[in-house]
């Protein structure tokens, strides 16, 4: 049975839909506009929560995206976006899966709703900025990740590590943040960019339409 992401373009989903990409395997993928909760309602019959994204394999139903990443880096054993206890960078590759959601998406959120998904009378700079800059405090914990990584986030290869912290880098690169970038991130970026998975991703989901906060 192929696995069914439900998807919002450039939305969390991504870090799903690049993982799939990059592994080679087949699936579904049911593009939603965003938010779903609000523009396909119908959604919340598969995801009460209205959220993206949701991954489908079976009857395993999963909508949090750096576990998303886990799961498909795992499932089938050994994967190259795996690290395995036992390996010295074990840890390391765990703490960058939750480092790219918890600690560099979650702030880019503030910044995302109070710039672009609040009506302007309730739109806030002083919050998104004080988030965006947040966000850029805690980016610099990447660096010395980078340095000991080999360019990447652990084990010297490119990993799931790096596809939950690349998402929170696409992200930034939406709000304008990625001016913030330090020159070891920016290279990082664009390493990342190049990839053959993330542009089979970002070509996979093509067809759907940019969502509204994309834009100012």
């Amino acid at each position: 049975m192929a696995l069914t992401l439900y998807h919002c373009a450039d939305a969390r989903s991504f870090r799903a839909l690049w993982a799939l990409e990059e592994l080679g395997l087949a699936y579904e993928l049911k593009l939603l506009p965003f938010p779903p909760r609000v523009l396909a309602p119908e959604y919340l019959a598969e995801n009460p929560l209205g959220t993206i994204p949701l991954l489908v394999d079976g009857s395993t139903r999963m909508t949090e995206s750096a576990a998303i990443a886990q799961y498909l880096a795992t499932r089938d054993g050994p994967t190259p976006l795996s690290v395995e206890p036992g390996d010295p960078a074990y840890g390391a590759w765990l703490n960058g899966l939750h480092f790219g959601e918890a600690t560099l998406t979650f702030p880019q959120t503030l910044v995302l709703r109070y710039t672009r998904l609040e009506p302007k009378e309730r739109r806030n700079p002083q919050v998104a900025d004080d988030y965006g800059r947040w966000f850029s405090a805690r980016l610099k914990g990447l660096s010395p990740r980078l340095a000991e990584g080999g360019g990447w986030y652990c084990a010297g290869r490119f990993t799931a590590a790096d596809i939950s912290v690349g998402y929170a880098l696409l992200l930034a690169q939406t709000l304008g943040l990625h001016e913030r970038f330090a020159p070891d991130v920016a290279d990082y970026w664009a390493r990342l960019q190049a990839r053959e998975g993330f542009q089979k991703a970002k070509a996979a989901q093509g067809g759907a339409e940019a969502p509204s906060w994309q834009t100012p």
